[in-house]
């Protein structure tokens, strides 16, 4: 089984080895989802507890509460769709499930690690890749994704996060918890305009997921495990040269990226620390969400006014449009709930602890 074999990579292997499963959020392959109730539920936590008798080291979990909501919006860049996603619906699932997961981690050796926003940041990171969005949208959905994210920590995650979760910096920022962090090496998933900046603050370094197919240097996952490995070298050996090494190293990663993209200017270190702030002076999910989204655009505001940043006239305007929506969001999540037309076909309110008028259960 899982246990035994880990047992003997671990006993076998030059450095600590660790086993972190995944389960597939299966919850979302019913339309409109259930996520409270059925078996899709049911057999997502049973692949979460088969995980842990079995041996895994690090349960993890890329949720998709509210994705069903996100997807939408996010195409039609409408802002209140997206915020009610992020900064309502998501919060809400993800403190049901994790309560759940952490419970299953109880009485094993499994630690409850942490969720990812894949689903719904780097959704739009990818899809502003492809221009299908503006940039500093995507920019503005991997800020106010970190309140989701830190849901799972105030319901008992540990860490490290996963690699695929971004927001890990501005977790760790807040809570402490060790982070795994992915960028240029996962290029063999996705492309992303943060391949250097998320190296510097990275506990742990990832590549991501690889299509098994042959290339001239060999199979593509051996050659993607060279390139991870050379990568962790240089960090390793930076760590080990000192503190003022490492900083220099971290230094030059930031640079290289920061001034490139808006994604990037809002993974430098000292705009983590400002945003987590942000975030941890505000009360509740939402308002949270909205005060994050804030505070991120004033941040690219200003790098564009410093000259640290260009964007292109399209991007300028959208900044500027984004704004004026967030300044138009109301304070309370009842408010926006009675404000956005939810579709009963897409998002079962229920699901998520709420009827259709926007007052809690």
């Amino acid at each position: 089984g899982a246990h035994h074999a880990g047992r003997r990579l671990r006993d076998a292997a030059p450095m600590p080895t660790g086993l972190r499963v995944t389960p597939n959020d299966v919850r979302e392959f019913a339309r409109p989802p259930l996520l409270r109730t059925g078996p899709l539920l049911e057999a997502m936590l049973a692949s979460l507890a088969g995980s842990a008798r079995a041996g895994a080291d690090l349960l993890a979990v890329e949720s998709t509460g509210g994705k069903e909501l996100h997807d939408r919006a996010l195409l039609g860049a409408d802002l209140p769709g997206i915020v009610l996603a992020l900064g309502v619906l998501a919060p809400r699932d993800m403190a049901f499930l994790w309560d759940a997961v952490v419970a299953t981690c109880a009485g094993t050796p499994a630690l409850p690690s942490g969720d990812s926003a894949s689903g719904f940041a780097n959704t739009a990171m990818v899809l502003a890749d492809q221009r299908h969005i503006p940039r500093v949208l995507a920019a503005l959905v991997r800020a106010m994704s970190v309140p989701r994210a830190l849901v799972a920590f105030e319901r008992g995650a540990v860490g490290p996060s996963k690699g695929c979760a971004y927001e890990g910096p501005f977790l760790k920022a807040i809570t402490g918890c060790p982070v795994a962090l992915e960028g240029s090496e996962a290029a063999c998933a996705h492309l992303s305009p943060i391949g250097n900046v998320a190296r510097a603050t990275a506990d742990l370094w990832s590549n991501e997921s690889v299509a098994n197919v042959e290339l001239l240097g060999g199979m593509a996952p051996t050659v993607s495990t060279e390139q991870l490995v050379y990568a962790c070298r240089v960090l390793n050996v930076a760590t080990a040269a000192g503190p003022d090494t490492a900083r220099t190293l971290r230094d030059l990663y930031v640079a290289s990226d920061a001034g490139t993209d808006p994604q990037a200017v809002l993974r430098r270190p000292d705009v983590v620390v400002r945003l987590a702030a942000e975030v941890v002076a505000e009360e509740g999910a939402y308002r949270r969400t909205v005060r994050v989204g804030r505070a991120a655009l004033e941040v690219l505001r200003g790098a564009v006014a410093a000259g640290e940043l260009t964007l292109a006239r399209p991007e300028a305007r959208w900044l500027d449009r984004l704004s004026r929506g967030l300044d138009e969001l109301p304070e309370d999540e009842d408010a926006l709930l009675a404000r956005v037309e939810v579709d009963p076909a897409v998002v079962r309110l229920d699901e998520y602890g709420l009827v259709a008028a926007g007052a809690a259960r």
